[in-house]
């Protein structure tokens, strides 16, 4: 398993991020396991309005769920990682 995962750990952590619909990287405390990407995208929309939130939620749901087959890896893996980040602003918000 080791060898078809690479030498290196990121792609254990890519592969059990997508297999378990999960991330590393945390709203709460941006720094922490999250890329550059996640950082940026975290500071954009942890203020905006739990409206807001909920609408951009909806709409990814509904790409990973109707386009997710059509979609490139990448383009799959980065909506996954913004849906997470979007679930947990929008719990931050209902708190």
């Amino acid at each position: 398993m080791c060898d078809e995962l690479g030498p290196k750990e990121d792609y254990m952590q890519q592969f059990i991020e997508e297999a378990g619909g999960t991330s590393l990287c945390s709203a709460k405390t941006p720094g922490a396991g999250c890329s550059d990407k996640q950082q940026a995208f975290i500071e954009k929309w942890q203020s905006k309005g739990a409206d807001e939130l909920l609408k951009q939620l909806d709409r990814l749901n509904g790409m990973v769920d109707k386009d997710g087959v059509s979609m490139k890896a990448e383009a799959l893996a980065w909506a996954k990682q913004r849906l997470s980040i979007f679930k947990q602003l929008a719990r931050k918000d209902e708190l």
